[in-house]
């Protein structure tokens, strides 16, 4: 996975989150849990630029926790298609935190690829209907 060094230029998070006590875990900075299912979320709304009906989870092929992220922290998810199949979609999820308390630095927390399914009312795999 190439290293993002910045957070992504003129582009708008999928997005963005303000980190709440309830999202820590016992040492005190927000669960991987909490992270991981806003990454599905976002890659979910990165899928959708590409097929207009429903997408589930297949995969995440690959999930880099980089950085903690503490309560307070305004955490934005941006979301980029890296590949488009017959009938999946592979989405890139780069996650970046606002240091809201002790500065404002951004700091790159987490790096997520996810891969999603286009299916039908059965759950059933089917080809991709590209948005027009």
């Amino acid at each position: 996975m190439s290293e993002a060094t910045t957070v992504p230029p003129d582009s708008c998070p999928s997005i963005r989150r303000l980190m709440m006590p309830r999202d820590t875990n016992a040492v005190g900075t927000i669960f991987g849990g909490v992270i991981l299912s806003e990454v599905d979320l976002a890659a979910a709304i990165g899928a959708s630029e590409n097929h207009t009906g429903s997408v589930v989870t297949v995969s995440m092929d690959k999930v880099d926790f980089k950085a903690p992220v503490y309560v307070g922290d305004l955490v934005s998810f941006y979301a980029k298609t890296e590949r488009v199949g017959r009938t999946s979609i592979t989405v890139r999820v780069d996650v970046w935190s606002q240091r809201r308390f002790g500065g404002s630095e951004m700091q790159h927390v987490t790096e997520a690829v996810v891969t999603m399914v286009a299916v039908n009312k059965e759950m059933k795999p089917i080809p991709l209907v590209p948005r027009a």
